[in-house]
């Protein structure tokens, strides 16, 4: 929020006119009841861990209660949209590698998330006792005096702020035009208080320059990572090309030069050795290039691409694939290349008996579940494989999620943002 601007709307002559003064009551008034129910959670959560801390089971609670402000102040950034239309920026970036202990190491690192904590203390002793009070005084009071001519026409008299009994009908017309004028004078003040608030949660909670210096420079590894990824697929690319299509292409000039030096029965025979090296290079080009982009990706989209490797996986492969439209194309390309990846691990290091991946639109978001009944214990920080893979999907600001317990079952999520998405044709 630009405070000059908010300074400034709170001068104007206009100001009932605007929205701002619906706007900041809308904003303390969910602050109000969030602020409730925030205060009845956290204290109901210490009492219950600092009791069962005595048996040592509520300490995992308590240490948890550390990590509270992280959710907390997601809602809070999305509520502040009420009052403050530019959007604020998480403060917190995902881990270098999947798991939640990379996660819970992070955000123990991350100065954020004892600011979002300290923002709860705050909100619920603090903020929350004084936006109650200015709510109630400042809208609940004259909103009563303003009813009060509706409530003496049911009952016939009607005491007004516990002290003033209205019986007569010029008394309660008084009595509206009083909580009129009061609602109107209140109204800057109460949206002098949530304009503050705001201010101040944006403070305590948005991302700040160096924390966006953080993230840069975690960008910038992770494109790092990309590019030296890249290079050694194209070093495999080119091996691939010299040790095998290459070779047979050579062992074919080789087979045609021969035959045009032969004659009868030996030149036919050199030309069906030539037609058989010809129909393996083909194939193992072909190979290469499904390997790299398959065709049946480009034609008919990300299920059938990703039945089709379903079908080439020596483990047995469920797939349940289901999309109401085709997907951009780097969204389709990333999830086809993730689940190339991830079979591929399958078959050779799970001693899996089957597996099965699942795909779906969730919102805007494209989800992406692998899923093998094998020995687990998968593990980032052993190989490049998982982190290369995350570092393609956090290219298009998407996630990658893996659970492998020792003794199984694998499961890896990764959801992906589809910012657009075309029809299906």
């Amino acid at each position: 929020m630009q405070p000059s601007a908010a300074w400034r709307a709170l001068t104007r002559r206009d100001l009932l006119l605007t929205s701002w003064p619906w706007r900041s009551l809308a904003y303390l008034v969910t602050g109000v009841l969030l602020g409730e129910v925030i205060l009845v959670v956290f204290l109901l959560a210490l009492f219950t861990s600092t009791i069962l801390a005595l048996l040592l089971v509520g300490i995992p609670l308590l240490l948890a209660l550390g990590f509270s402000g992280i959710p907390v102040a997601a809602l809070e950034r999305r509520r502040l949209r009420i009052i403050d239309p530019e959007p604020a920026a998480t403060p917190h970036r995902e881990p270098d590698l999947p798991g939640p202990r990379e996660w819970i190491a992070l955000r123990l690192r991350e100065q954020a998330t004892w600011r979002e904590l300290a923002y709860v203390v705050l909100l619920v002793t603090v903020l929350w006792p004084i936006e109650l009070l200015a709510v109630v005084f400042g809208l609940g009071a004259p909103a009563s005096m303003i009813l009060t001519p509706v409530l003496r026409s049911q009952t016939g008299e009607v005491r007004v702020l516990k002290f003033w009994l209205v019986d007569t009908e010029w008394e309660a017309f008084a009595a509206l035009l009083a909580g009129v004028v009061w609602l109107g004078l209140a109204l800057y003040p109460l949206t002098l208080l949530a304009v503050a608030h705001g201010v101040l949660a944006r403070l305590l909670l948005a991302s700040r320059e160096t924390e966006m210096g953080q993230r840069l420079d975690e960008l910038t590894r992770s494109r790092t990572r990309l590019v030296e990824a890249f290079e050694v697929e194209r070093r495999r690319i080119e091996r691939d090309l010299h040790d095998g299509a290459q070779q047979r292409l050579v062992a074919l000039t080789m087979t045609l030069g021969l035959a045009k030096l032969s004659e009868g029965p030996e030149a036919a025979e050199l030309v069906g050795r030539a037609h058989e090296q010809a129909k393996l290079a083909l194939a193992e080009i072909r190979d290469l290039i499904r390997g790299i982009h398959p065709q049946i990706l480009t034609d008919r989209g990300l299920p059938a691409a990703v039945a089709d490797v379903a079908d080439r996986s020596p483990v047995p492969v469920e797939v349940s694939v289901e999309l109401p439209a085709r997907l951009p194309e780097v969204v389709e390309s990333i999830a086809y290349f993730v689940v190339s990846e991830a079979l591929t691990n399958v078959a050779k290091h799970s001693g899996a008996r089957e597996a099965s991946v699942t795909g779906r639109l969730d919102g805007a978001r494209l989800v992406v579940e692998i899923r093998d009944d094998g020995a687990g214990g998968a593990d980032a920080t052993r190989g490049t494989g998982l982190a290369g893979l995350a570092d393609r999907v956090s290219v298009v600001n998407g996630r990658l999620m893996l659970s492998s317990p020792s003794g199984g079952p694998t499961l890896l999520r990764v959801e992906i943002p589809c910012t657009s998405i075309a029809p299906s044709e």
